[in-house]
């Protein structure tokens, strides 16, 4: 039941589920006939034009747009991900990207940088390809086959008092069906876009909170930056004798069992209440690299059966470190019940003791 609005989504780089209703559209703040900026009729149908004003600074929009790591957190609609975007950021350099729908099929597009202004305007070739980057037409995920083989995208940013205002034009789009998911996939992924810059905002402008994101109906996203460098939070987040010391909220003590930090490596933690009662924990590292990124997997005892994999990153950002834990459930009833269960709260107060411990060790070797 995706196929129409993921191919034509794909085709803008996003990945349509439902059409936003014409109510919601002056709340978004869509414009599709901007005489000023693209100076087009009313009646050509073969352009989409779309106009979105964002909470964030045009540089932070545009990074959005031009780097690999930040377009996977937002491509496409919900309950999508983008687990490759690949960007070679010039003229006559190519992208090549990947979404991935609930059920987990893929869809893959490419295209060639036209014309790239820095902080202002990209102009793209828009193709449907294959894993290996290849051209294919759209039959190939099922569409038409009058479908054209390559259409193009215009991006323009402009600064409004701190926001930006984006302006997208989608050319060569026939009409029909097909260019109604493709509005519907902007919108939705415009939806995303704005979330995520919400979060990247707050963090630059020192709202020094974690933020959660539920990308997909089976993860949930953990930010956070420490005034502190890489290489201290990571490891407070892998030494045994830190870890003990923030793990969990407070009214809670750890006792750290076992902790071999190795691909391969067992880990299990015992947690204590003031009633004597104990709650264990358990995982397996699957990838360690120092220090920017460890995944293992977690499993409360008390409920087993029931893993999860959880990946952190370890970025520089802005002289700090920004600290993004990615926890991908079984199930999307793991996720939800987790989640319901205090998770949030939880992974807030764990987050705030591990910035009290970086900060505490931070000073004591200055």
């Amino acid at each position: 039941m995706y196929d129409r609005a993921i191919a034509t989504l794909f085709k803008l780089r996003a990945v349509a589920s439902r059409l936003v209703s014409q109510n919601l559209n002056k709340f978004l703040d869509i414009n599709y006939h901007d005489k000023d900026e693209w100076q087009m009729t009313q009646g050509d149908t073969r352009d989409l034009i779309i106009t979105r004003h964002f909470d964030a600074p045009r540089e932070l929009v545009w990074k959005a747009w031009t780097e690999p790591e930040r377009v996977m957190r937002w491509w496409g609609p919900k309950g999508f991900t983008s687990p490759v975007s690949r960007i070679d950021l010039r003229v006559g350099g190519e992208y090549h990207s990947c979404m991935r729908s609930p059920d987990g099929k893929d869809y893959w597009s490419k295209g060639i940088f036209r014309e790239i202004v820095a902080f202002e305007r990209l102009v793209m070739t828009d193709s449907f390809a294959d894993e290996n980057g290849h051209t294919v037409p759209a039959s190939y995920y099922g569409m038409s086959k009058y479908f054209p083989l390559e259409l193009l995208i215009t991006v323009i940013l402009k600064d409004h008092d701190g926001k930006t205002k984006l302006t997208l034009r989608h050319t060569g789009m026939p009409p029909g069906p097909d260019s109604e998911g493709a509005e519907q996939g902007w919108n939705e992924s415009f939806d995303k876009l704005a979330k995520y810059l919400e979060t990247e905002n707050s963090i630059i402008s020192g709202k020094n909170v974690p933020r959660f994101e539920l990308p997909s109906d089976r993860e949930v996203v953990m930010t956070r930056i420490f005034d502190a460098p890489r290489d201290l939070v990571f490891r407070a987040s892998t030494n045994p004798d830190l870890i003990r010391q923030w793990w969990g909220p407070k009214r809670f003590a750890t006792t750290v069992e076992k902790m071999d930090v190795n691909p391969g490596g067992v880990w299990r933690f015992i947690q204590h209440d003031q009633d004597g009662n104990e709650y264990a924990f358990n995982g397996v590292y699957r990838e360690i690299l120092p220090p920017e990124r460890e995944v293992h997997t977690f499993e409360f005892e008390g409920m087993p059966c029931h893993v999860i994999l959880e990946t952190s990153t370890f970025k520089e950002f802005e002289g700090k470190t920004k600290l993004t834990v990615t926890d991908l459930f079984q199930s999307v009833e793991d996720r939800d019940g987790m989640f319901k269960s205090g998770m949030k709260e939880g992974a807030t107060e764990s987050m705030d003791r591990l910035d009290e411990i970086v900060l505490k060790t931070l000073k004591m070797q200055q």
